[in-house]
């Protein structure tokens, strides 16, 4: 059984669509999310894809992209990926992130959240959700592991 979150992007006409209307509705559900313009661009168990245009609401004092604005949208990533694969017998909050800031950051970013084949806990569990943050050109430019608190509902 899936979560609701993920039950709204299947239903949702592939495309363009999908991407805008489910994207819109997160941001509605989570409002600072909005904050860096996201579009979730790919979702299914086990990977999420998202991007953020590089717009002056993200830029720092170099003109880059926003150290916190690209965690923002790890952070986006990842929650996505966990609705779409935590199964609904279960539940998950973040518990913590470790962020490498790899290169300055001067254009959009695509953040992919990836999640192998997971174990579910009958009790308690950590579960690492590796999120790479790339460039237009594809260069990582930040990398984030964000850790999740998985239990039994």
């Amino acid at each position: 059984m899936t979560s609701s979150t993920y039950a709204m992007w299947t239903k949702l006409p592939k495309g363009p669509v999908r991407s805008v209307a489910f994207s819109l509705g997160m941001c509605l559900r989570v409002p600072y999310f909005r904050t860096v313009l996201p579009r979730v661009i790919e979702l299914e168990p086990g990977r999420c894809v998202v991007t953020a245009p590089k717009w002056w609401g993200v830029n720092n004092h170099l003109k880059t992209f926003h150290a916190i604005a690209a965690c923002n949208i790890a952070e986006i990533a990842m929650g996505m990926l966990a609705e779409a694969t935590v199964p609904s017998t279960h539940r998950w909050i973040p518990k913590g992130m470790s962020v490498s800031y790899l290169a300055p950051a001067t254009t959009g970013l695509r953040a992919t959240a990836e999640l192998e084949d997971v174990q579910w806990p009958s009790d308690g569990r950590e579960v690492v959700v590796p999120v790479a943050i790339r460039d237009k050109t594809g260069k990582e430019v930040v990398h984030a592991d964000i850790t999740i608190w998985v239990t039994p509902r």
